[in-house]
Parts: C-alpha cells; sequence; structure tokens
C-alpha cells in the first residue's frame, strides 16, 4: 500500500447512464483518480436487488466498463473491475452485517422509494447498503467520491466503520464522502422536482449519455421552465430554471453566479439553447470513445480482468485482518476458510 490516499466509488449495472451519473459520478471520478491510488467498481452484484433480466446484466456490466474509461478513467492510473469477480466484496458484506442494525437499514431513504408500490421487494434491496460498505471498506478507502443521493449510505458506511473498529479493534479506516459543490443532484428537465432517473419521471426529461445531438437539443427546447424571464438560480421558486444552469455550470465549468450575469435578459429561450448546445459538446467525444470501447468487447473484458486481479490483491489483506478479528479459525494451509475461493473471471 502506498502512501497516497486511497479512493473508491461504484456505478449500479442497470439502465442507460443519464448526465446524472455524469454529473454526480463520473465527472468526481476523473477529478479524483489523480488524487490518489484508485478503485472505480461497476457494482453488478447491487443491480439484482431489483428485477433485471441476465442478458440485460451482462449488457450493462460491459457498457457500464465503457463508460467508465470513455468518461476519462485512465486503466494505467485507476484500478476498474467488475464487483462480482471479486468475491471479497460478499464476504465483506456478510461479516459486516453483523456489525449494522435492522434499524439503520430501516431508515435509508433510497430503500422505501424503491420498495414503494412494488408487489415483490427483495431482501437484497433492504440489505444492499452493507454490501456497499464492504465495497468501500475493503479498501482502507479514505475518500469516496460520490453523488449526493449516497450521501445516506455513505454515512451507514462510517458508523458501520466505528461500530466494528470499537468492537473488534481498529481494522477500516473511516472513509469521508466528497459531493459535487455544482450540479449534485440534476434534475428531469420535464419534472424538475425529481431527480434525471430511467426509472421515474418523464422520458422527455431525461438526457442520456448516448443520446444523439439533436435528441439532447430538443429535450433542452422543450425544458420546463415558469412564466418570468428572469435567469436566477432558486430551487424552491425557479426549479426548472435553476436545475438548468446546474447542467450549464457542469458542461462548461462555469459557476452558476457567473452564468446569471451572463445570461441576465437574454430570455429562456436562448438559454435553453445554449445549455443543449453545451452539453452536445460535453458529449461528443464522450461517446465516440464509449462505441469505439463497447465495439472491442474482448479488449473491455481484458481490461476488466486486469483489474480484477489488483483490486484482489488490494482487499485481501483487510478481509483475512475481518475474519481474523472476528474470531475465525484459520485453514490448515495459513489461509482462512474460503481459501479456495474462486478467481471470479
Amino acid at each position: 500500500m502506498t502512501d497516497e490516499p486511497r479512493i473508491f466509488s461504484g456505478i449500479r449495472a442497470t439502465g442507460d447512464k443519464t448526465l446524472g451519473n455524469y454529473s454526480g459520478g463520473y465527472r468526481q471520478y476523473v477529478a479524483t483518480q489523480e488524487q490518489g491510488e484508485a478503485f472505480f467498481c461497476i457494482v453488478d452484484l447491487h443491480s439484482i436487488t431489483t428485477p433485471i433480466e441476465p442478458d440485460d446484466l451482462r449488457e450493462y456490466t460491459l457498457s457500464g466498463a465503457a463508460m467508465l474509461f470513455a468518461t476519462g478513467l485512465d486503466p494505467d492510473r485507476s484500478t476498474v473491475f467488475a464487483q462480482s469477480h471479486v468475491v471479497a466484496h460478499a464476504e465483506a458484506a456478510w461479516l459486516l452485517s453483523a456489525a449494522t442494525s435492522f434499524g439503520e437499514l430501516r431508515r435509508m431513504t433510497q430503500f422505501k422509494e424503491k420498495s414503494e408500490g412494488q408487489d415483490f421487494v427483495s431482501a437484497g434491496l433492504f440489505t444492499y447498503p452493507v454490501l456497499m460498505a464492504g465495497d468501500i471498506l475493503l479498501y482502507q478507502t479514505d475518500i469516496v467520491p460520490i453523488g449526493d443521493d449516497q450521501r445516506q449510505h455513505v454515512e451507514l458506511t462510517r458508523d458501520v466503520a466505528e461500530r466494528f473498529n470499537q468492537r473488534y479493534g481498529e481494522t477500516f479506516t473511516v472513509p469521508r464522502g466528497v459531493y459535487p459543490e455544482e450540479g449534485a443532484r440534476i434534475k428531469n428537465l420535464q419534472e424538475p422536482e425529481r431527480l434525471m432517473s430511467t426509472t421515474r419521471g418523464a422520458p422527455q426529461g431525461v438526457v442520456r449519455m448516448v443520446d444523439e445531438p439533436d435528441v439532447i437539443r430538443k429535450k433542452f427546447k422543450t425544458a420546463v421552465t415558469d412564466s418570468e424571464r428572469e435567469i436566477r438560480h432558486d430551487p424552491e421558486a425557479k426549479p426548472g430554471i435553476s436545475n438548468l444552469l446546474e447542467i450549464m455550470s457542469v458542461a462548461t465549468g462555469d459557476p452558476v453566479a457567473e452564468l446569471e450575469r451572463r445570461y441576465d435578459g437574454a430570455g429562456y429561450g436562448r438559454f435553453k439553447e445554449d445549455v443543449g448546445e453545451a452539453v452536445v459538446a460535453l458529449l461528443s467525444p464522450i461517446q465516440d470513445r464509449y462505441r469505439e470501447l463497447r465495439a472491442d468487447e474482448r479488449e473491455l473484458q481484458r481490461l476488466l480482468a486486469v483489474g480484477a486481479e489488483k483490486a484482489r490483491r488490494a482487499s485481501e489483506p483487510t478481509l483475512e485482518a475481518m475474519y481474523e478479528r472476528m474470531g475465525f479459525v484459520k485453514a490448515e494451509a495459513g489461509r482462512l476458510f474460503g481459501a479456495a475461493r474462486p478467481r471470479g473471471l
């Protein structure tokens, strides 16, 4: 292990990725990979907590890997891998469940939202914050770059780490979440009270990372605003315009305050067109690189295999420490129970 800070984050292998995923995830990953020893994971085990077809899981895993690299992750700088390829994640989740309470999991907002109105709610949907805690803690993570919607889960991870350390001795680094200052929670263009998601809300208000330029332009031209003409950031009174200002800030890197000054008196029509063009300019090179990567499936699998091997080596000392400190008996060969664990790929 180096003296650099450890960085970890993950993204689900479900659905088409959106501008919201870019704002809350991808752009942070690229920025933080330069700050330390970085691990980025396609959390395919999380993906089965809600119904998903096997062919879709495979497709979303590979397309998720392609998008991570297309948005700027460097396989020579960062460790990029699929969660299921490193079985330590599933083992750590079971061990950490002993340090997580039912009440803590019951209070998770995302569980309440995703289970609402569903006929079948899997136990995995309830317990997956423990798996997420294991993902993070296995790597002695210092920094978790993540979207604001995951703040509650990072706080749970911190609580679980502290409880485990108190009960079994110092084992984990207690991580801290890092959230984007601008564009932390990009909203649906048609329903700015909702997050931009492919599972809920008006489809016309969702900007997908792979949308064609003209599709993107049309979605922004028809974005919901209000009956005024003033372009100012006021999420309570002007949610639509505030959302567009945050998107423009994400796409251009310019602060919201500067954008307010630039578009003072410009009117909504021009502003919406400019936001659309800024997003097209942002996504076009990403889309080109994504298509190149997605066309070479063998290379994608090779990159994931390399990442998985690096992740196994990095996570193994923590997993062994967990077993030892909890009192599990070692196998004769000096390895813990599970010594013959499959290597995943």
